[in-house]
């Protein structure tokens, strides 16, 4: 568990110095090479061994700085989804706000609120690059509950930056269960940012 713990703090206080960074190409710099380093070398690394052999980095597009958005948030209500969590069986994510901003993708997105102690905001997505170009589940760009939060502009407006999506863990081995992106956050376009599969490397 202390392993575990260490890996959550390492994750968030990335997120912060990601938020606090000046130009947000240099923090997507510091969160590759800083996630590469705990896949590389952390106990609680997601990569199998036979990966973590061969282990390089992290696959990503390169970054693109028109795919990263300021949204303002609307109301938006609507049945929980009820998401695989392993042992743990089932957690409710509540649909709570819905993005205004994200015209260029072909869509918007809603934000969920993870039911349970403490809680946390959830953005999964799909686009035209899943199953082919990126994990076929998926992608998050918010996980607040693991410290996946790029923070706000001064206006209040969210920052989706889609150069930090990334894979969940179960892109990478079996042992995970991992939420899956629901229909309708699935994008018509194609996303070339953010994490992709190795093999496109």
């Amino acid at each position: 568990m202390q392993d575990l713990w260490d890996w959550r703090r390492r994750v968030a206080d990335l997120y912060g110095a990601v938020r606090a960074a000046d130009d947000p190409r240099a923090g997507w710099a510091l969160w590759r090479a800083t996630r590469d380093d705990l896949f590389a070398h952390h106990s609680q690394t997601p990569l199998e061994p036979a990966a973590l052999a061969g282990f390089t980095g992290v696959a990503l597009y390169d970054y693109d700085p028109a795919l990263r958005f300021l949204v303002a948030l609307q109301p938006h209500g609507g049945a929980p989804l009820h998401l695989a969590a392993g042992a743990d069986g089932t957690v409710a994510a509540h649909p709570f706000a819905r993005t205004e901003g994200l015209a260029a993708l072909g869509g918007e997105l809603t934000l969920y609120w993870i039911g349970g102690y403490g809680g946390g905001v959830f953005l999964p997505f799909t686009d035209a690059t899943s199953g082919v170009e990126t994990y076929g589940g998926g992608r998050y760009l918010l996980d607040t509950i693991k410290g996946a939060d790029l923070g706000h502009a001064a206006d209040g407006r969210v920052i989706l930056d889609f150069n930090f999506a990334f894979a969940p863990s179960c892109a990478h081995s079996s042992r995970y269960v991992c939420p899956l992106a629901p229909v309708e956050n699935r994008l018509p376009t194609a996303i070339r940012a953010g994490e992709r599969i190795q093999s496109l490397k």
